[in-house]
């Protein structure tokens, strides 16, 4: 049976295809765990896996059927690897890792931790990034600390303009009390027939 040998790198030393492959992924995880997120680990998972079965195989099977192993070896464990690699989501929870503007911060909510009002204040906004606190303004009145508040306008990020969700009421809201109060245009049933 003929192995694949590349030429000699160094005088004296010969690598086979598999070999060649088992470094060049051990090569790329470990690229991967220098430089995270740079998605080397799927291609370093494949080739290695791809080479390990090339070195099982060499001495059982001729040179065309170890290859075709090997390509098939390098689609199976990499289709694997990326599936894995997308469902742990090892880099922060799917797609809480990515960047996002400003924009991105209305509508969310927090909690004062220093008293807010028209032109002073710091909240701590749930799911804020890094650093979760922000400063903070209202359009209207004052909020203490502790109270909960939600993102009305964004400001560009770095000072942000909140409302105490006790105060808000939206359309839902008002229509939940509409229809708790009992209805004027309501008729009692007519019985006379």
């Amino acid at each position: 049976m003929e192995a694949i040998v590349l030429q000699p790198i160094v005088e004296g030393v010969s690598l086979t295809l598999p070999v060649l492959l088992l470094l060049a992924g051990a090569g790329l995880l470990i690229a991967e765990a220098l430089a995270p997120g740079a998605h080397f680990i799927v291609v370093g998972i494949a080739l290695l896996v791809a080479g390990l079965v090339g070195i099982a195989l060499s001495g059982f099977v001729g040179m065309i059927p170890m290859l075709i192993g090997m390509a098939l070896t390098v689609l199976v464990a990499g289709g694997v690897s990326l599936y894995f690699y997308k469902e742990m989501d090892i880099y922060g929870g799917k797609g809480s890792g990515r960047t996002s503007d400003s924009d991105a911060l209305k509508g969310k909510t927090g909690y004062v931790t220093k008293h807010v009002s028209g032109t002073s204040g710091e909240v701590k906004l749930e799911s804020g990034g890094f650093n979760p606190y922000y400063q903070a303004r209202t359009l209207g009145g004052e909020i203490p600390a502790g109270e909960e508040v939600i993102v009305i306008d964004p400001g560009g990020g770095n000072v942000i303009t909140v409302e105490a969700l006790s105060v808000i009421e939206d359309e839902i809201d008002r229509e939940l009390n509409l229809d708790s109060e009992p209805r004027n245009d309501e008729r009692e049933p007519d019985t006379a027939s």
